[in-house]
């Protein structure tokens, strides 16, 4: 865990409520996909936890959903305003874990994470099949981008204004072959998900976070192996684990 200064490169709407903010400083301390870092903003005593989307050396990339003041407050900040993070923090997917293909799910701002682990099992010859779910046509994020690193790409929506109309789990009956899940949203979705599809996988848990470090437990779920932290046991753990 490290705290530095972050300096605002970018911040922009890219979907209904979400925006995509890029940001200069070290990154140092994130060692992979799947990690989130906890924001400090002006006039709020509790730091706003924000999955990590994508980062290099000097750079990061959080895409974030409008749910409250403070993520209101960020989306009203400019190019050239800084703010204070706490980066590394949290256990990360493990991209070593799938041998040949991957299937990924993400499920509306869940998808964000995904987005380095796709580049990471593209970057070891991995192949990437990708559904994402989304209410609507509006919400619908990173399509694209999946697309731009050679990923198979399917979008769901549930009221059918693009893509396949229904849920994530509607479109797995046209996907085979993979060897290992990756999925992040809604709790429902991934369990879900989890009850329909077969092999091993992890799964990035969602919680309303405190500290963001493991001191307060205000994010426990629960597990095979007992009660656990999202924040310093996560967010990622392992499907088989979860007790729904």
């Amino acid at each position: 865990m490290q705290e530095s200064s972050f300096t605002i490169k970018s911040n922009g709407k890219i979907a209904l409520n979400t925006f995509r903010m890029i940001l200069e400083g070290d990154t140092s301390a994130i060692s992979g996909s799947g990690q989130f870092v906890q924001i400090e903003l002006p006039g709020k005593f509790l730091r706003r936890p924000i999955s990590v989307c994508d980062y290099d050396a000097g750079s990061l990339t959080l895409i974030y959903k409008v749910v409250g003041e403070g993520t209101a407050l960020m989306s009203r900040m400019a190019e050239g305003e800084t703010l204070t993070i706490l980066t590394g923090l949290g256990h990360g997917f493990d991209a070593d874990k799938c041998k040949g293909k991957a299937l990924l799910v993400g499920g509306g701002v869940g998808t964000a994470p995904l987005y380095r682990l796709a580049r990471e099992l593209r970057s070891k010859g991995k192949e990437v099949t990708v559904i994402l779910g989304f209410n609507c046509k509006d919400e619908v994020m990173l399509e694209e981008e999946f697309k731009s690193l050679g990923a198979e790409v399917t979008v769901t929506t549930a009221d059918g204004s693009v893509g396949v109309k229904g849920f994530v789990t509607d479109p797995l009956g046209n996907v085979g072959g993979y060897d290992y899940l990756y999925t992040c949203g809604p709790k429902v979705m991934m369990k879900a998900l989890c009850r329909k599809v077969t092999v091993p996988g992890e799964l990035s848990m969602e919680e309303r976070m405190g500290c963001g470090f493991g001191i307060c437990y205000g994010c426990t779920c629960n597990t095979s192996s007992g009660t656990r932290r999202v924040c310093k046991d996560g967010p990622v753990f392992k499907k088989e684990e979860i007790i729904w």
